[in-house]
């Protein structure tokens, strides 16, 4: 079974997959180097909620720092991820019929203590976001240093997942609330969602 027959089947199942080591290391590497290059360089920019009219900064809420990729001028790293993102959504249309025709990722580094409260990664009213990506680019990440991606499942429990380097996670965009917990240290990833046509 391929890394990404494995994760339609999770999303079949209980709807998210978390899967260790889906980036080499030498790959997860370079691109720790190019989000952390943008962070010093002041080339991302703190994160709002909402949307549209009701678009606001509220770090009490969501504490972190984006950057969006553009296609168009991406990195060698970035382009390379952007195909591997590419191919999972091919995978999940033909084993899923999920209907994605795109997908957005963005940089997300959180500065220690940061964290983003609970949330559900669809707007209110709309339905383009399908599938949640997670990619992780923290080395030698320890428990203590906290930073947990924190999933609640339908049963009642959670799920929390470390942010360790090169593991992905993935989820229903419209099944799971999540949060991040704070870190004691920077924490670094890419953020992004399979995207369907809604009109």
């Amino acid at each position: 079974m391929t890394p990404y027959e494995r994760i339609a089947s999770d999303l079949a199942g209980p709807g998210y997959s978390v899967c260790p080591q889906f980036l080499p290391r030498g790959e997860c590497a370079r691109l720790a180097r190019r989000g952390r290059s943008l962070w010093k360089l002041g080339a991302m920019r703190a994160a709002a909620i909402g949307r549209g009219s009701s678009r606001v900064l509220r770090p009490d809420i969501r504490g972190d720092l984006i950057r969006w990729i553009d296609p168009g001028i991406a990195t060698r790293a970035e382009a390379q991820l952007l195909a591997r993102v590419e191919t999972l959504r091919v995978a999940l249309n033909r084993l899923l019929c999920v209907g994605a025709f795109d997908f957005e990722l963005h940089w997300a580094l959180y500065p220690p203590g940061a964290h983003y409260a609970r949330h559900l990664d669809r707007f209110r009213g709309a339905r383009e976001r399908v599938v949640s990506l997670v990619l992780y680019l923290n080395e030698g990440w320890r428990a203590r240093d906290g930073g947990a991606l924190r999933l609640y499942l339908s049963d009642g429990a959670h799920r929390d997942v470390a942010p360790i380097g090169g593991t992905l996670v993935v989820f229903l965009a419209d099944r799971f609330e999540h949060e991040v917990l704070p870190a004691r240290r920077e924490r670094l990833s890419l953020t992004g969602w399979l995207r369907r046509r809604t009109g």
